[in-house]
């Protein structure tokens, strides 16, 4: 690993960061979470936030991912998403 790990995501909360690191993980690219709030016994520490870290070497896919992820998440939902029923 070149560089050490960096971090693709720096989020608010230690679940959200587990979500992401899983999201990561299962699609190959292996992440870790790091946050300073005495292993979660200290939740209001984290608010420097909860930072999912990656090899810099995957960096790039980690971002791509996550920006796909998020896109996909700010499309309007269509008829059936909106809790309508289908016709």
């Amino acid at each position: 690993m070149t560089g050490g790990p960096v971090a693709a995501a720096v989020v608010g909360s230690r679940m959200e960061a587990e979500l992401i690191a899983g999201l990561l993980r299962s699609n190959g690219i292996g992440a870790a979470v790091s946050a300073d709030d005495a292993g979660g016994q200290e939740p209001q520490l984290q608010l420097d936030g909860v930072r999912v870290l990656v090899a810099a070497a995957d960096e790039a896919a980690a971002r791509g991912l996550l920006a796909d992820v998020e896109s996909t998440r700010s499309e309007p939902a269509g008829d059936d998403e909106a809790g309508e029923a289908p016709r």
